[in-house]
């Protein structure tokens, strides 16, 4: 794909800026620009220095009052960093006008999250998201990559000046585009295949979904022993994974991790990602996991819910659980926790402590729509009973002359296939 600059040499001295408008918002403007540098070094680029600055009204050429651009250009030269990066959104104008000013690669913290994106994008699916969301991103700021842009000719016959370089290169990308798009709607259609293969013999399914480094995939590999990616920094993994458990009451359960939620995630990633929260959508209920440890851990739990609300999935059955319980040690912020969400659960996955309790809960979840049947199976029927041993809990077996009589508890999917054979008790 096309590449917003080309850089010579590794980015080794970064200074990270946000603006905040209102007095009132520098709290959360400064919470915000600690976020930008964990996505920061999540790249591994190190930070120098972080510096928040008032701004009382975004300005069309730098965004902030050029007198305020020049104190930053001017830190940024005495601290010998080779790149500014804005936790605030920048037009491409003003990119351009903030590199001319200061010398150095300016970017903002879309470009961020989509390097990290593109980095840990593993399957097909990811990649072609995470291609289309770069392509979409860099279309406007392409005057950054090349110097010749404005060269224009006519060809042979023509009545006018040819097309320019800019143009050619625009109308490539947006053939790129087409083309990932196309991709993508493939992709889809094979994920929803899979999807309908599930279905077909039902597994109620549970998706895991919260702010990014909350413990999710953590979770997963604790629950069912899977093999996934697990480290401490933000998205880690982006592609959905989903793996089978055996509840204590035998029965079965799909366990699926979904990409984290994150404030201020570029629009492009949000579209081209709906298809990966498309599995939070389509589960029988939700894990919201957060973390317990982090300072502004319940407007997390408002992000992700603004989120769930969008994909029209806040409706559904949810598990709150507050995970990394084992790391607040303050007795305060515990109750205040306990106080605010009475009904959520306060594990570690770490320690193993709560997770007996989660399990717990989710086998209620699964078996609150079973019921307890007398059945009487032909024995030409032993597929059903193989059944009912796989995806219900069976209490008693005996085998007669002329049929198999079974005492059991069915999960609401299988009430339709044995009633012909059963009778409530």
């Amino acid at each position: 794909m096309f590449e917003i600059k080309r850089r010579e040499k590794m980015v080794e001295r970064a200074l990270l800026v946000g603006a905040y408008t209102e007095t009132e918002e520098k709290e959360d403007a400064e919470d915000l620009l600690n976020e930008l540098g964990e996505l920061v070094r999540t790249l591994r680029v190190p930070v120098i220095e972080k510096l928040l600055v008032f701004n009382r009204e975004p300005q069309a050429r730098l965004f902030v009052g050029s007198g305020k651009a020049e104190e930053v250009c001017e830190r940024a030269k005495e601290l010998a960093c080779d790149v500014i990066i804005w936790d605030n959104e920048l037009t491409p104008a003003q990119q351009r006008n903030w590199e001319n000013l200061a010398g150095i690669t300016v970017i903002d913290r879309q470009e961020i999250i989509l390097d990290i994106f593109a980095s840990r994008a593993q399957t097909r699916e990811a990649k072609i998201q995470v291609d289309l969301a770069r392509m979409s991103y860099s279309l406007p700021r392409l005057t950054r990559a090349w110097s010749h842009l404005g060269k224009q000719g006519g060809g042979i016959g023509s009545k006018g000046e040819g097309e320019s370089q800019l143009e050619q290169d625009k109308r490539k990308i947006r053939g790129q585009m087409d083309r990932l798009k196309r991709d993508l709607i493939e992709v889809r259609r094979n994920r929803a295949n899979q999807r309908k293969d599930r279905k077909r013999a039902p597994v109620p399914n549970v998706a895991i979904v919260g702010y990014t480094n909350a413990g999710k995939s953590s979770l997963l590999r604790r629950l069912t022993g899977a093999e996934v990616l697990v480290e401490d920094a933000l998205f880690a993994t982006l592609d959905t994974t989903t793996r089978k458990i055996d509840l204590p009451n035998k029965q079965p359960l799909l366990l699926t991790d979904t990409v984290g939620f994150i404030r201020k995630l570029p629009h492009q990633l949000i579209e081209s990602f709906n298809a990966t929260l498309e599995e939070a959508v389509m589960a029988d209920f939700l894990i919201h996991l957060l973390d317990a440890s982090h300072p502004r851990v319940l407007e997390f739990y408002d992000t992700t819910m603004k989120v769930l609300a969008d994909l029209g999935a806040d409706a559904k059955k949810t598990i709150t659980v507050f995970n990394k319980i084992d790391r607040v040690e303050d007795p305060l912020t515990r109750a205040m926790l306990r106080n605010g969400h009475p009904e959520a659960l306060f594990i570690s996955v770490h320690s193993g402590e709560g997770l007996h309790q989660l399990v717990e809960q989710l086998a209620g979840l699964v078996a609150g729509g079973s019921s307890e049947v007398e059945i009487r199976l032909p024995h030409d029927r032993a597929d059903l009973l193989a059944r009912l041993h796989r995806e219900g809990v069976v209490h008693r077996t005996d085998y007669g002359d002329d049929v198999i009589s079974i005492r059991a508890t069915l999960p609401e999917r299988l009430r339709e296939v044995m009633a012909p054979f059963c009778e409530a008790k």
